[in-house]
């Protein structure tokens, strides 16, 4: 059974950090490139990070321009999980952030245009408040 299971969501103040896991299970987690998406409550869905499949030819990461600089991506390939560094939090951070796996980043940065084309697996999300 495929699984993607995030954790480490839940109430920051604004400034503060916050670090996101993603454990896999199920799937060739080598074979993926596995990022996050987001979704605060009456927006549209965003793209916001993604790390490459190992071995691929694209960019090994990928950052929203509304996180670079603030927020980190990184990929235990031996535990099959991922982790989300979110430093300098804000606000207009606060919505639902779902960790994903697809064959490459281009459909995890462009899920806002194309929701789930390309995304293969996805995870149940994680709550994440900053509260200003």
């Amino acid at each position: 059974e495929v699984q993607l299971v995030e954790s480490g969501g839940g109430l920051v103040n604004s400034g503060g950090s916050l670090r996101l896991s993603c454990s896999a299970s199920g799937f060739a987690f080598d074979d993926y490139a596995i990022g996050w998406f987001r979704q605060a409550p009456g927006k549209e869905r965003e793209g916001i990070v993604c790390s490459s499949a190992v071995g691929s030819s694209d960019k090994s990461e990928w950052y929203a321009d509304s996180v670079k600089g603030r927020f980190t991506i990184s990929r235990d390939n031996a535990k099959k999980m991922v982790y989300l560094q979110m430093n300098s939090l804000k606000p207009e951070d606060t919505a639902v952030y779902t960790c994903a796996a697809g064959r490459k980043c281009i459909s995890i940065a462009t899920t806002k245009y194309f929701e789930n084309y390309g995304i293969d697996y996805r995870g149940q999300g994680t709550l994440v408040t900053v509260s200003s």
